[in-house]
């Protein structure tokens, strides 16, 4: 009975820590990362985000700003390497962000450079991130 109590009582915690629920006068961006990296909001339109697992965004045009981490892989440096851990940024502009609509920002990496994309909820392509600086970490 205990052990029911304990594992309600952290599944109720963790279901508060989870994301809070969308505007639906705003648009959502996810965030998405994978195994090794991550993915962090760090600014809409030059004023630093609120959170930085998701951004919400009035409609209309915005520029976003991530922070990317992620490791380059032994093979994209040399035979005896080890893994180089990079720290970038990346912006990503869209001019038709939708009042009550889902996005997912992605972000990947092609050796030493990354890349961003932005999906619609149909899963098609709206906007690509560019580079805006890296550095080892």
């Amino acid at each position: 009975m205990r052990v029911l109590m304990l594992t309600s009582g952290l599944l109720l915690l963790t279901g508060c820590a989870g994301l809070p629920d969308p505007d639906p006068s705003q648009a959502w961006i996810d965030l998405g990362s994978h195994q090794d990296t991550a993915l962090q909001a760090l600014e809409v339109d030059d004023k630093t985000s609120i959170d930085r697992r998701y951004f919400e965004v009035q409609p209309g045009s915005h520029e976003l700003t991530v922070r990317y981490q992620f490791a380059v892989e032994p093979g994209n440096i040399g035979p005896d390497a080890e893994p180089l851990w990079r720290d970038c940024r990346l912006n990503v502009k869209f001019k038709d962000f939708n009042a009550g609509q889902r996005y997912q920002l992605q972000a990947g990496n092609i050796g030493f450079r990354p890349w961003a994309k932005l999906y619609d909820q149909q899963r098609k392509v709206v906007g690509q991130g560019t580079p805006a600086g890296c550095q080892q970490s």
